[in-house]
């Protein structure tokens, strides 16, 4: 391909056309390509990008942690990240006595230390016990909400089955009571509660957040499934709704979803972003010869889990645009056996170019650990074209500010254009691919430049298309700035 043909590439093609009404408010927020929600023509590829493998960064060996040790959380908490999660050595026998929620400090995310807190004796990283069955999937958060009382600064849901969900609030994420004496969420037909309930401030809807785990029945199949409640004040919630999957704009098939770990992405807080435990029961992956040198339960052989991504905004719409693993269990038999390979809530920075997330391992072995896993900032799935070049253009759109940034990577021989159209997909003056000087290099955040500059605030307000055109280059997010 000559450069002047990969200029013009689609060039020739058909618009659609599209009610400027119909046009999607972005304002400045910034824009991933997760899902397929902005996408409305794509020539080129939609892919998803598996974390790189970090290893293993903290281990479940206190005595009062042990081999049941689960539903972890990392919330950043100023200059360090806080690990949440359950301690249980005992399992299923006697769970409520033994259960406790323990915490763990990092700087870097990548070495974790249990601080020694004391507040309940002989168990100095414990900060809940006592209160079952609460500590089965304690999942605190800090609520961003303006105005919040310092005495109600962190807070969490926690509870199981037919008890419902209690409200608990902290001034430091350590001393913690709860809000009532009853549950604020209560227990209805198909409500499970029992992985972790998350819940969290949302500045996008004014309002808190909860998704828990439910059950449906598919085609005569009980399914666990995801659904969704919201409140004004943490204690009155209102009738939850199960979400509606969708993959493409079409029913995604259903599929056991054990936990969802749906959050706002800290760039782009409109998008929720979920990296959900995919359950497979009955489904052993491990022949008897196998099985032998894993030293868990038996009942821990028949069940296999891995990793999927979810995307979600307000509402019950929930895209599973990928369906394909985006953690895959790995190398090893200790990797495929039930209730492991869950993924912890929340994906933190851990560099200006890097995320990391972190995968709970070995659940119902001796060597229960956590192992983090990678992604460039905004990189869990990206547009993109190889060698022979490739285009996508976005629904109409209105945006704000007065210049466009890119989160890109190219290799040598590649390069991205950024085209500005109308709803028709005519190009605005000055704003065709052709004007675009070519973008090569592989940033974080690059403002495009046109020959006339990069100021685009004449077009802000409007509504207009972007088409990126794309040789060997990925393009994983942008904004409008200034």
């Amino acid at each position: 391909m000559t450069r002047r043909e990969w200029v013009g590439l689609t060039a020739a093609s058909a618009a659609v056309q599209a009610p400027a009404q119909n046009a999607i408010p972005i304002g400045t927020e910034r824009q991933l390509f997760a899902d397929r929600f902005l996408i409305d023509r794509l020539t080129g590829t939609h892919r998803l990008h598996a974390p790189r493998d970090a290893g293993p960064v903290f281990r479940f060996d206190a005595p009062w942690e042990g081999i049941y040790s689960a539903y972890a959380t990392v919330v950043p908490a100023r200059d360090r990240l806080r690990l949440y999660y359950r301690g249980n050595p005992a399992g299923d026998r006697n769970r409520n006595q033994h259960e406790v929620t323990c915490v763990a400090e990092s700087a870097d995310g990548i070495h974790w230390e249990r601080p020694r807190l004391d507040l309940y004796p002989g168990k100095p990283n414990v900060v809940l016990a006592e209160q079952p069955p609460c500590s089965h999937n304690f999942a605190p958060f800090i609520d961003e909400r303006e105005g919040v009382p310092a005495s109600e600064r962190w807070k969490a849901l926690a509870g199981t089955g037919r008890g419902g969900l209690m409200a608990y609030a902290s001034p430091d994420g350590y001393r913690w009571r709860r809000m009532r004496d009853e549950a604020v969420v209560p227990w209805r037909q198909g409500a499970g509660f029992d992985s972790l309930n998350i819940a969290f401030w949302s500045a996008n809807e004014n309002q808190y957040v909860c998704y828990f785990r439910s059950f449906r029945m598919v085609g005569g199949e009980r399914y666990r499934w995801i659904a969704r409640t919201t409140s004004p004040d943490f204690l009155n919630w209102a009738p939850p709704l199960d979400l509606d999957f969708r993959h493409h704009g079409e029913p995604a098939p259903p599929e056991q979803l054990y936990t969802n770990q749906i959050a706002p992405y800290y760039r782009a807080p409109s998008l929720y972003l979920g990296i959900a435990a995919r359950f497979f029961p009955n489904r052993p992956a491990l022949t008897p010869e196998q099985q032998k040198g894993v030293n868990v339960e038996e009942r821990y052989l028949n069940d296999i889990s891995d990793a999927v991504l979810l995307t979600t905004r307000a509402g019950i719409v929930c895209h599973r645009d990928f369906l394909e693993g985006f953690v895959r269990p790995g190398i090893g038999y200790d990797n495929w056996t039930s209730r492991t390979n869950y993924p912890v809530r929340n994906v933190v920075p851990t560099s200006e170019t890097e995320l990391s997330l972190y995968v709970q391992k070995n659940y119902g072995q001796p060597t229960g650990y956590l192992r983090r896993y990678t992604l460039r900032i905004d990189g869990f799935a990206s547009v993109g074209a190889g060698y022979g070049g490739g285009d996508v253009v976005t629904k109409p759109v209105v945006f704000s500010g007065k210049q466009l940034e890119i989160n890109y990577a190219t290799s040598a021989a590649g390069g991205v254009r950024v085209e500005l159209t109308d709803t028709a997909g005519k190009p605005l003056p000055g704003f065709a691919a052709g004007d675009c000087r070519e973008i090569i290099g592989d940033e974080i955040a690059r403002t495009v430049v046109w020959s006339q500059g990069s100021d685009v605030s004449r077009a802000a307000g409007t509504a207009v298309r972007l088409r990126f055109v794309l040789k060997d280059a990925d393009v994983y997010s942008f904004r409008f700035i200034g």
